[in-house]
């Protein structure tokens, strides 16, 4: 199961924040003991879903290997229940401790070393591309795969340029703050700016549609193991469901669930991003603070503003992630065995940056040049 039902909980977490005023509460009052209980909860929540998720690996294991579970009793299932909560356990205590012991975070490194992992499997991929084995097993240079193995290379080159230019690009909304006297002291009077990234929620959307579009075919798989090689509704519910993630399905499968799983990431990427940065709340702090957009007058016009904004760049960034989803997976439809797909790059690339300038803030407060200098 791997670290996912710690993913899942962390993102269920966040988002009841939007909803339930207390865990908002712990959010953005609770400080350090906030802190501490949201991962708490969270812990729980886990494992809450690591023991759903292994019931049924058992019992789609069990249903589709009826010879090798024969005879096991719920002892025997309770223990395979037990070893897969256990994996996913330590390595939820593993990312805590590089959290806190570490630069980065800790669950975003295990799955970047999980990626990176798979770099020799590419390679030889990329090696059998170029030099083709013949009828004597002797390897013989290809120049279609040469020039093959060359594009894939291109490809993920101009792939992570894209990904760090929209990761590290910004909308800079300028704010001017009017100057106050308190005292015998003198504030405001400066100009800032409020910077909109056009990506904000990340790869958050990509795990949400993945996990949607992939849940019903979890589900029938659960109670039928067989599902993939009958026919009827159940059967084509679980073959769309799983249209993009294999080439054993038809191609009007894929066509399908490819566009539905498009729309579904460009509106997971409206609804984080609108409940992450709220226009009236941000709005209303600027005035409070008495600042102001130049141009813009306070109260209403500036939400709209600001939403205006927040709306064309949300659009550009959700359509990105789209693409960057969907076209290394309809990849899988072709003969090459690509072992990289977008989602893995935009991690990659993520936790890269994220530990770049993490460590580049280390350097700076022990007064040392950054890696940049």
């Amino acid at each position: 199961m791997s670290i996912t039902p710690y993913i899942t909980a962390q993102i269920v977490v966040q988002l009841l924040g939007f909803v339930v005023p207390a865990i908002e509460k712990l959010q953005k009052e609770g400080g350090q003991e906030g802190k501490a209980k949201l991962n708490r909860y969270t812990k729980v929540f886990t494992l809450f879903l690591a023991t759903v998720e292994a019931i049924g690996i058992y019992m789609s294991y069990s249903s589709r290997y009826p010879t090798v579970f024969v005879d096991t009793g719920w002892q025997t299932a309770a223990l395979i229940v037990l070893a897969l909560v256990t994996g996913t356990a330590i390595l939820m205590w593993l990312g805590e401790q590089i959290t806190n012991k570490g630069i980065g975070n800790g669950i975003s490194m295990l799955i970047f070393i999980g990626i990176v992992s798979r770099i020799p499997g590419a390679s030889r991929t990329l090696y059998n591309l170029v030099m083709e084995a013949g009828d004597t097993a002797v390897r013989a240079f290809s120049t279609v795969g040469f020039f093959t193995a060359v594009g894939i290379v291109v490809g993920a080159i101009i792939l992570v340029a894209g990904v760090v230019f929209v990761q590290q690009s910004e909308r800079r909304v300028p704010v001017q703050y009017a100057k106050k006297v308190v005292g015998r002291k003198m504030y405001g009077g400066q100009n800032t700016f409020i910077p909109l990234k056009l990506a904000v929620a990340g790869v958050i959307p990509i795990i949400f549609a993945s996990s949607f579009m992939t849940f019903p075919a979890m589900i029938v798989q659960m109670f039928n193991a067989n599902v993939a090689t009958q026919t009827g509704f159940w059967a084509g519910v679980y073959k769309f469901s799983i249209a993009t993630s294999t080439s054993a399905v038809p191609v009007g499968y894929a066509i399908a669930n490819a566009t539905i799983y498009f729309l579904l990431i460009l509106g997971f990427t409206y609804f984080y991003t609108y409940a992450t940065i709220n226009p009236p709340e941000l709005s209303s702090n600027i005035k409070k603070n008495g600042g102001f957009i130049p141009g813009i007058r306070a109260g209403k016009p500036t939400t709209d503003y600001l939403s205006n904004i927040l709306s064309r760049i949300t659009l550009f960034g959700g359509i990105f992630l789209s693409l960057i989803a969907i076209l290394p997976m309809l990849m899988r439809f072709t003969t090459l065995n690509i072992a990289f797909g977008g989602t893995s790059i935009l991690i990659v690339v993520g936790v890269a940056l994220e530990a770049i300038q993490q460590l580049e803030s280390r350097l700076v407060m022990r007064h040392y040049k950054g890696f940049l200098e």
